[in-house]
């Protein structure tokens, strides 16, 4: 398999379902943002130290890489005309369990959380920003073109949550206070 194909040479781009599209699309765009957030957490790995949040980040890895090969496939909901991976229906339910474990361990928010910490922490609120704007032009993509699997719609929107919770669980798993906000200064 040749990294180079000369295919976008024009600005065109492949999706999975054989369609060719700018690469400036917004599909593109939006499982290229996803892709920016897989190496953010890949980067997260790398710094990391702690057992229990590389197995977090090594599950989350290949979900979000079968994220971008979800939406690089329009959604069709009787999926005739493409058989892509898809992101599965419950996906989201499993990062509400893995919040919900994490965050009988952290201490109840009563300010903002500012973005720090440790530097897995840190990485990992870099992460949630990247994700935060993958979900949005995400939506803005169902809105506009449609073709977006509703599972993947949920597991993104859940998906914020979790890496702040993970970023915070980080913090408090390596000894250091989260960053608070109190709204002029920080504690």
């Amino acid at each position: 398999m040749s990294i180079y194909t000369r295919g976008g040479d024009q600005g065109k781009t492949s999706l999975l379902s054989g369609d060719r599209v700018a690469k400036f699309s917004l599909r593109v765009d939006v499982y290229g943002t996803f892709d920016e957030l897989n190496s953010w957490i890949g980067f997260a790995r790398a710094i990391n130290r702690d057992t229990e949040i590389e197995s977090a980040l090594g599950q989350l890895q290949p979900k979000l890489h079968l994220l971008c090969s979800d939406v690089a496939a329009p959604y069709l909901p009787d999926e005739e005309r493409v058989k892509s991976p898809r992101i599965a229906d419950g996906e989201d339910v499993l990062l509400e369990e893995e919040i919900d474990f994490m965050d009988a361990d952290l201490p109840e928010l009563q300010h903002f959380i500012l973005p720090g910490g440790n530097q897995t922490s840190a990485a990992l609120h870099l992460a949630r920003t990247v994700c935060r704007r993958a979900e949005r032009r995400l939506f803005e993509l169902q809105d506009s073109e449609g073709g977006v699997n509703p599972a993947a719609l949920r597991f993104v929107n859940r998906l914020s949550d979790y890496l702040f919770t993970l970023a915070r669980w980080a913090n408090l798993r390596a000894g250091q206070s989260d960053v608070l906000w109190t709204g002029s200064e920080q504690k």
